[in-house]
């Protein structure tokens, strides 16, 4: 029990809240962001595999005026006849392509014979000097063209669109924050455009078709989230069983020095009575010497007597 009582202590009450935040935080946190954006790739690759082996159909039939965005509709390839707007259109500024900065031209289109407006990434083109951008119109008269539904972005706090060297800029397709620009309202989705088409620009290529690392890295969150309590456990058992190792040691009578045996204990006595004082005739009898004297020799033993009786009136 006063072992137990010994792990209350601050330090340890500190290190048991880590332990339990940090596999909570792994269990239902970060393993749960990184295998859901693994199921995000997963289901994103499915979407593109299963549009490109489908034929661009009609915007309507994918897309019905007025409906909502349809998840599982982006990257349908779609067909579409109307005229760009050249005059609104928008420079998305912040992107890259091949590893360079590109700025994406959104340009809205008009769909014929309706009031639908449709924004249509057209591209990209590269920045020139002092960031200003040249960028090609579109064709004025009635085409036809194709383009993969994407979904609409979002923009972060103070990103929204503005102007910039006389042109409308932007850092994301936000269909809900460029409307204002186009001056309609928009489908909340826009059209990639697919290359070779009327008004393309530098082609903007499909993601790779691969998971990345977030099932791996999922994986690992969970493994800490296990390995860390067990690590925390193994090191209090084995804490717990030092400390009862040492107490049963100090509380072992065994280790304490053996008691001197009997024989042991007369031979020390006998050698310290014979370094005390000695009685003369012990000294004559046994030619030993006196503290602070010489050698007695027998001889002498009557000339000892003799002074002895002169002091002592024997």
């Amino acid at each position: 029990m006063r072992v137990l009582k010994s792990f209350l202590r601050p330090g340890w009450l500190l290190m048991a809240v880590f332990v339990v935040a940090f596999a909570c935080a792994c269990f239902w946190v970060l393993a749960p962001w990184q295998l859901g954006k693994n199921s995000d790739t997963e289901h994103r690759n499915e979407l593109i595999k299963t549009a490109e082996a489908t034929a661009p159909v009609p915007i309507d039939r994918v897309a019905p005026v007025g409906s909502a965005f349809d998840p599982n509709t982006e990257w349908r390839a779609v067909e579409v006849t109307g005229t760009f707007a050249n005059d609104h259109q928008v420079l998305i500024r912040l992107r890259n392509a091949g590893e360079r900065p590109a700025v994406e031209i959104v340009t809205p289109f008009h769909v014929a014979g309706t009031d639908r407006t449709v924004l249509i990434n057209r591209g990209y083109v590269r920045p020139g000097d002092n960031n200003v951008v040249d960028v090609p119109p579109a064709p004025t008269n009635e085409v036809t063209v194709t383009g993969r539904i994407r979904r609409s972005e979002a923009t972060s706090p103070g990103k929204q669109p503005r102007v910039e060297n006389g042109a409308w800029s932007a850092y994301t397709i936000d269909t809900g924050e460029l409307a204002p620009v186009v001056g309609s309202p928009v489908d909340d989705f826009y059209l990639q455009l697919s290359p070779n088409q009327p008004g393309s620009l530098g082609e903007i290529a499909l993601p790779q078709l691969d998971s990345g690392p977030y099932l791996s890295y999922g994986l690992q969150w969970l493994a800490f989230g296990v390995m860390v309590p067990l690590g925390a456990a193994y090191f209090i058992y084995s804490e717990v069983k030092a400390r009862r190792a040492s107490r049963a040691d100090s509380d072992d009578p065994s280790d304490a020095p053996p008691p001197p045996r009997r024989k042991d204990r007369d031979e020390v006595r006998d050698r310290l009575r014979g370094a005390g004082t000695v009685s003369g005739n012990d000294v004559l009898a046994k030619g030993t010497a006196e503290i602070g004297g010489g050698a007695v020799a027998e001889d002498s033993a009557d000339a000892v007597k003799a002074k002895l009786a002169q002091r002592y009136g024997k």
